[in-house]
């Protein structure tokens, strides 16, 4: 029996959920959710409708798995604790400092609901955070140091766009090469948020906004850009659609360490992502812990996890059996 799929919210991430499920056998898209009016939204998987977001909570038994698509910003903190208590869910909630008390309330919300949520699944968070973890664990005496892009946030892009006056936006990380140099070399060089990257910002703004004022809540809004330097390019709707219409991003967890009886041995673990699509990679994260969800679920692990808690073996569609004969 195929795993029933939900999506809710179908902008870049959610397009990319419906194309990943198609590669997965055991799986079936069942419903969209949507804010938009549903009769203006197309989807690529024949027979499957499309809902407005309000039909969600009537269909509580037709869905084995809801998967959010929302942005961090603003849609996650509201929606993963209400779907929580009605289906198992996935999240891409990527606020750092945020993830402990979306948690809290995620899992209270899912521990009433008898559900499974799994959160800020992604690849940082979420892969970049499996890599630090047993990096760490495996190397205790040493630094661990991630950089991201150079590419195009969503998170960072969508917190830019709900911002008053701004038409649309694309944000886009770039790691500091000298430090990324350092980091290699194995050089252990204490640096600040600041050091390690950059953000480059690209916004249209409605005509006769106050750009002033966007710059100034972009470069200083918590969380997202007051610990960087931040460059701000104002162009026009036609420029951003030329030129930045592309979703590549990618990055490195380094981890550089010592072992011996004096510390004599120096190691570099590396894990790297290079991609041509983020949304599309991200997707095919969200789709997988989908999986592990519903597998989760069907053991009673309710509440909320996060990557770090589930086995990697809940994710694949292939059994015990098979994973130890061919992956291990």
């Amino acid at each position: 029996m195929s795993i029933r799929i939900g999506i809710m919210g179908y902008g870049n991430l959610g397009r990319g959920v419906e194309c990943a499920i198609l590669q997965n056998p055991d799986m079936e898209l069942t419903a969209v959710f949507t804010r938009r009016d549903p009769a203006t939204v197309q989807l690529k998987t024949a027979g499957v409708k499309v809902y407005s977001a309000e039909m969600a909570s009537k269909m509580q038994d037709q869905l084995d798995v809801l998967i959010l698509c929302g942005g961090s910003a603003t849609d996650l903190p509201v929606q993963t604790p209400e779907y929580a208590r009605m289906f198992n869910v996935i999240d891409s909630f990527d606020t750092h400092a945020r993830i402990p008390e979306h948690f809290e309330q995620v899992d209270r919300a899912a521990k009433e609901g008898g559900k499974t949520a799994i959160i800020s699944v992604g690849w940082d968070p979420g892969m970049f955070s499996l890599n630090r973890v047993y990096a760490d664990a495996i190397l205790p005496e040493g630094s661990t140091y991630t950089f991201w892009g150079k590419g195009v946030s969503q998170g960072h892009s969508d917190a830019i766009r709900r911002i008053e006056g701004v038409v649309d936006a694309r944000q886009y990380t770039v790691p500091v090469e000298s430090a990324l140099e350092a980091v290699r070399a194995g050089q252990n060089p204490e640096l600040t948020t600041r050091e390690k990257h950059t953000r480059e910002c690209y916004v249209v703004a409605a005509e006769g906004a106050d750009k002033a004022r966007i710059e100034k809540e972009i470069k200083t809004m918590p969380n997202y850009f007051d610990e960087y330097d931040t460059t701000v390019h104002f162009i026009s709707l036609e420029e951003l659609k030329r030129d930045h219409s592309e979703l590549p991003h990618g990055g490195f967890v380094i981890r550089s360490g010592q072992t011996g009886m004096e510390k004599e041995h120096h190691h570099v673990v590396e894990y790297s992502l290079k991609l041509d699509s983020n949304p599309e990679f991200t997707s095919s994260i969200l789709v997988a812990y989908a999986r592990a969800a519903y597998r989760l679920s069907q053991e009673g692990a309710h509440g909320c996890k996060t990557v770090l808690d589930v086995p990697p073996a809940y994710l694949s569609s292939k059994d015990g059996a098979e994973l130890r004969k061919s992956l291990l």
